[in-house]
């Protein structure tokens, strides 16, 4: 039989970051040993209290559907996490639980974006961004961002990149892989450029919670046209460490593309699992408060000594990230192509790391430190070899 895929599905990319991390996984189940240094998720377990609250949820009986949207004492409890955390004033009416944020992220696009629509993506990028914009359709427009602005988008960037044919700029805060967290004034000044439009801006935000010596500011707090601009994504799998648990959730103030999502997810995966709702509502509550606390001190410790021990390896280079739990280190003058740099990395000094050709910038490369002290030290200790040795 013949088979021929949608002309959208062929459009897509893999992703570098899964791959990468299922070939490291091979070769350890091979028995080699391989430092990991390319994972995307929190290494530490969920809080207890999630756990709890999904026992004792299947213990009363929570099997059946639920609203699209999701419970009303979840959404309830969203609003009001979005409120004392964010200062942010959405309706419960206004918020929908998706299976994770990039769920919301594909919600969203799917609703938004027609055929030749623009979305400005800052680079470097998550490598999903770009790939969910050509699946409806739609051009990605890479803005390249530089070292010395931290890796964010600037006032004058934006507005140089908008075109009749904006439909939405995508910012993320914190970024991966960048770790850069915006300001205030940051934000201010693109709000400032983006009013008197009808630039919608998708604010990924699911990593607030993991910031250094900062303070988050949710994009739609800055004004009351940014409020209404602005589809606030968020979720638990970073900050509350539930990233198997797949719970993300939107938050907008259009009535209109509200509705188009839950339409769109009542024809797809329906709700999100009852029992993952169930887990969700005491982190929501701020009952893991304390406990995520924890997480980022400890990614903070872990930061501050990786930050060293990249300086002290030469012709490496790296912005200490101010938020999220990877660092973002330039290799051009070691070696410019960032796949050959990976691969090589990976097949002869062992250890996984993540090409930053995936997030829209050769010459660099993405470390996680959502891993072990010890695999930390060990993995620098290789890199400080493989980079001492290698040649072009």
């Amino acid at each position: 039989m013949k088979l021929t895929l949608s002309s959208r599905v062929s459009k897509l990319g893999e992703s570098l970051t899964i791959a990468i991390s299922t070939k490291a996984k091979q070769m350890k189940a091979q028995g080699q040993d391989v430092v990991i240094l390319s994972a995307g998720e929190p290494d530490f377990d969920t809080a207890e209290v999630a756990k709890k609250a999904v026992i004792e949820a299947m213990a009363k009986g929570c099997g059946k559907y639920t609203p699209v949207r999701g419970t009303p004492e979840i959404l309830n409890l969203i609003a009001q996490k979005l409120k004392r955390d964010n200062d942010l004033n959405y309706r419960p009416d206004q918020i929908i639980t998706n299976v994770g944020a990039k769920h919301s992220l594909f919600n969203a696009f799917n609703c938004i974006l027609n055929e030749g629509d623009e979305v400005i993506i800052p680079a470097p990028y998550w490598v999903t961004y770009p790939e969910i914009v050509k699946f409806c359709g739609s051009k990605p427009v890479i803005v390249d961002t530089k070292a010395e602005n931290r890796y964010k988008i600037t006032a004058s960037q934006l507005k140089a990149a908008i075109t009749p044919r904006t439909k939405a700029l995508c910012l993320f805060n914190p970024s991966n892989p960048a770790g850069a967290v915006y300001s205030r004034q940051e934000l201010q000044e693109l709000a400032e450029v983006l009013k008197g439009t009808d630039i919608l801006v998708i604010a990924d935000e699911i990593y607030e919670k993991i910031v250094f010596g900062k303070s988050f500011i949710a994009a739609a707090s800055i004004s009351e046209d940014m409020f209404e601009r602005t589809v606030t994504i968020n979720g638990l799998s970073k900050c509350g460490a539930m990233p198997g648990w797949r719970f993300g959730y939107t938050a907008c103030a259009i009535d209109e593309l509200n509705k188009a999502m839950i339409s769109l997810q009542s024809q797809s995966v329906s709700n999100v699992a009852s029992i993952v709702q169930a887990g969700a509502m005491p982190v929501l509550r701020g009952e893991a408060d304390d406990y995520i606390e924890e997480m980022r001190r400890e990614y903070e410790r872990r930061r501050d000594f990786s930050t060293d021990a990249i300086s002290a390896i030469p012709g490496l280079s790296v912005v200490k990230p101010d938020g999220a739990f990877y660092f973002f280190i330039d290799c051009s003058q070691v070696e410019p192509d960032s796949m050959k740099f990976c691969m090589q990395l990976l097949d002869k000094g062992l250890v996984a790391t993540v090409p930053g050709s995936g997030f829209g910038m050769d010459g660099h490369f993405r470390i996680s430190f959502a891993c072990s002290m010890e695999n930390l030290k060990r993995g620098f200790e290789r890199i400080e070899k493989f980079v001492k040795n290698y040649r072009i």
